[in-house]
């Protein structure tokens, strides 16, 4: 099994990797708990003061994807684990739409991220932040989605990803997690993988090692329950409804990921407004271009 209770152990080398000098700041584990019991978990980073920022993984992901990027920016952040991710807790339907994981968000929010902040969601995470913010708009200062858009197309845009997560189950070694990762485009740096592998798997009673995540678990591909199409396509109505209400939404897209040029121009077109940047990298750019994406996060801030 993953050693969890060591779960901070890379904190100093993410430092390292964003340039971040002098002390690590504190980050904390909280969670609440949901109306049907379970728990949802969480990273406070300076937890004795408010978030400036909120950040949401994506599927088959965790908290911990978005230390380095929190490290970079070097304020206070809370980064919430899915459920059925991190230290979450899985779901008994294992439905983990949007719609679905939205109210947890809001709870986490609720409890831990009193005055106005900025939400940052990546793939799923995004989606699910979308139906979120609607809920937290109040206090929010902007909303970015990070390599997704409502016009994505699960079956060609994101296969890869569902492949990649759905194809093999169990794994002689973290090293052969990590070549397939690489194999499927999920990153190039091999030390930044094997963290990210190393924080999202766990060691069997048999030796072998299995992704943590409720989706490496299920039958089919996790992107069976979605629908085919754009099953997304109705998150444009809350986002143009944020936006309409003055909240600023932005879009992060990885030069390597799953938001298409012409995916891009449609959000141009239904929100002129709105800032994009492309950062080069791949589609979980928190972990393969942290500093870079930190960056865009500024410039969309500021």
């Amino acid at each position: 099994m993953t050693d969890f209770d060591d779960e901070f152990r890379f904190l100093q080398g993410d430092a390292d990797l964003v340039g971040r000098s002098g002390p690590l700041p504190e980050v904390r584990r909280v969670s609440i708990t949901a109306p049907d019991g379970r728990s949802v978990s969480a990273l406070q980073f300076q937890p004795a003061q408010a978030p400036a920022y909120a950040f949401v993984h994506g599927m088959g992901l965790n908290a911990h994807g978005f230390d380095p990027v929190a490290l970079r920016l070097g304020v206070p952040a809370l980064s919430i684990d899915l459920p059925g991710h991190g230290r979450s807790d899985w779901r008994d339907d294992a439905n983990y739409g949007p719609d679905m994981l939205a109210p947890d968000l809001v709870a986490m929010l609720a409890a831990y991220a009193p005055e106005p902040f900025t939400l940052v969601g990546h793939s799923l995470g995004a989606l699910s932040a979308v139906l979120a913010a609607t809920a937290v708009s109040d206090r929010l200062r902007g909303l970015i989605l990070v390599d997704i858009t409502p016009g994505v197309r699960l079956q060609s845009d994101a296969g890869a990803i569902s492949d990649f997560i759905s194809g093999q189950r169990d794994f002689a070694s973290l090293d052969e997690m990590v070549d397939r990762a690489i194999a499927y485009g999920i990153g190039e740096d091999r030390d930044a993988l094997m963290r990210g592998v190393a924080l999202n798997s766990r060691r069997r009673a048999d030796g072998r090692w299995e992704w943590a995540h409720h989706f490496a678990h299920m039958e089919g591909s996790p992107t069976d329950g979605f629908g085919d199409g754009e099953p997304f396509a109705p998150l444009w109505a809350p986002l143009a409804e944020l936006a309409a209400g003055g909240v600023p939404i932005s879009l992060i897209h990885a030069s390597d990921g799953i938001v298409r040029s012409e995916q891009v121009e449609q959000w141009h077109e239904r929100f002129p407004e709105s800032k994009t940047i492309e950062v080069a990298g791949p589609h979980n750019l928190h972990e393969g271009a942290p500093v870079a994406l930190a960056e865009a996060i500024e410039q969309l801030r500021a």
